[in-house]
């Protein structure tokens, strides 16, 4: 397989991304695919860092939804 990755700064808020795919034991031709990629407001969270932990998560949204509503954490449901 053969990957190539593009990342090309459209204006000051937009990322492109740009990917081709060329595996010709899987694919019967190369492809490619393109998406805009804008900032986000807030703390972004990767989901494979909890998998399995629901337990942790479960506290965070509890504690996050806590200190948006200015309950404290053990109050928050």
């Amino acid at each position: 397989m053969h990957l190539i990755e593009r990342f090309t700064r459209i204006d000051e808020d937009t990322l492109r991304y740009e990917f081709t795919v060329d595996d010709p034991v899987t694919f019967s031709r190369p492809f490619t695919a393109v998406l805009s990629m804008k900032p986000t407001e807030g703390t972004l969270f990767e989901y494979a860092c909890h998998e399995g932990n629901y337990r942790t998560m479960e506290s965070i949204l509890r504690g996050a939804l806590a200190a948006e509503t200015g309950e404290s954490a053990g109050d928050a449901h």
